[in-house]
């Protein structure tokens, strides 16, 4: 078993969120292969519908404090962590008063899409990177769920390549048919130039939908998992273009295994 840590990044996570295809595979996935003798870490949002009361969050005060400049603004980023005693596993949640504490997580009571959408990926992204950096936890495999994840590729393989703590990870990606309709910010490409991001990096999202925003997180990973049955045929032929390891779609009885030994083939 060569790679002993995973980092495990996703957009939802039973039980803090309704149960669904991939709040189920990010709850009980983790669990697995821990129990497999792996060792892990998990992130999600604090998003407002989380009840911090009844799922016991608490801040972790040595890894709050730190502020993040999305757009030419600071925004503070808070650490909240919990446990799934069940799982023996801790859960990190990253949280942001002005992007996650309202009470819908990625569209208004109405169903409209948030505007910040974008910014918002931008944040809950940085802000797992720079609290495992805190940790000082080198992740062997980072694996990614959702398309709220998907800048993660980019920024451990352009903007934090150079720290010691990925300089050897391996990202994996898990693709859902978790779309969402329309795109997101216009300026999305703008507010992704850091030190290490250049225009060409992000040119596939002149227009970010939710395809393109796919197409980009698997340019920069590593390996691809099919997360869902069904999924766009345009991503997964994207997918199957790149040349990049692929897992299909495992069944709930195999996936943990599956998932499991396809971390040693990346």
């Amino acid at each position: 078993m060569e790679s002993k840590r995973i980092l495990y990044i996703s957009q939802e996570i039973t039980p803090y969120l309704p149960e669904s295809e991939m709040s189920e595979i990010s709850r009980y996935l983790p669990q697995g292969v821990q129990e497999r003798g792996r060792e892990i870490r998990t992130f999600m949002p604090r998003y407002g519908c989380v009840n911090e009361r009844r799922n016991q969050l608490h801040e972790v005060i040595r890894l709050s404090g730190m502020n993040l400049v999305i757009n030419d603004t600071d925004h503070p980023l808070i650490i909240k962590v919990a446990s799934i005693q069940a799982a023996r596993m801790q859960v990190y949640f990253i949280d942001n008063e002005d992007y996650f504490h309202r009470k819908c997580i990625l569209h208004d009571e109405d169903g409209a899409f948030f505007a910040d959408n974008d910014e918002r990926a931008i944040f809950f992204a940085r802000g797992v990177l720079e609290t495992v950096i805190k940790l000082r936890w080198a992740p062997d495999i980072v694996h990614c769920h959702g398309w709220l994840t998907s800048l993660v590729p980019l920024y451990i393989k352009k903007y934090y390549h150079d720290d010691p703590l990925f300089s050897q990870s391996k990202v994996v990606y898990s693709v859902y048919n978790d779309e969402f309709e329309g795109s997101l910010n216009k300026n999305f490409r703008k507010k992704l130039v850091v030190k290490g991001i250049t225009s060409g990096d992000t040119k596939v999202i002149e227009s970010p939908t939710f395809e393109n925003v796919s197409k980009m997180a698997v340019n920069f990973s590593d390996a691809v998992i099919q997360g869902s049955e069904k999924i766009q045929p345009e991503i997964l032929q994207h997918v199957n273009e790149s040349g990049k390891l692929f897992l299909p779609y495992q069944s709930r009885e195999d996936y943990i295994d599956a998932y499991n030994d396809f971390y040693d083939k990346v």
